[in-house]
């Protein structure tokens, strides 16, 4: 399994309200991210809205292919997009931050 970790930036006006949609997470949402590969699926937000993600997968690239594939994300992404600073879709701003140390 590889090992991904990510950062975005959620709007610091939003973040109680971030949470609050992370604490109930659309069960087809759950089912489609599982299906696709992401397993270990962490998210950890600061409060100043810096957001770290962690997944493992196989394959990043065809677990993010997989899930824009499906009809739940593209909802999902919708609804979410207004939380975060940048413009583009924030599962299209996921980049991998490059691993320098694991202890196992």
């Amino acid at each position: 399994m590889r090992r991904v970790c990510f950062l975005l930036k959620v709007r610091e006006s939003r973040a109680d309200e971030y949470r609050a949609r992370h604490a109930a997470v659309w069960p087809d949402m759950l089912d489609a991210l599982s299906a696709s590969g992401w397993h270990n699926y962490s998210l950890f937000l600061r409060e100043d809205g810096l957001l770290v993600g962690y997944l493992e997968t196989e394959d990043f690239e065809a677990a993010r292919e997989a899930m824009a594939a499906t009809e739940v994300n593209e909802r999902w992404q919708r609804e979410m997009a207004e939380f975060f600073e940048r413009p583009e879709a924030p599962d299209e701003a996921m980049v991998p931050l490059t691993e320098v140390f694991h202890l196992a």
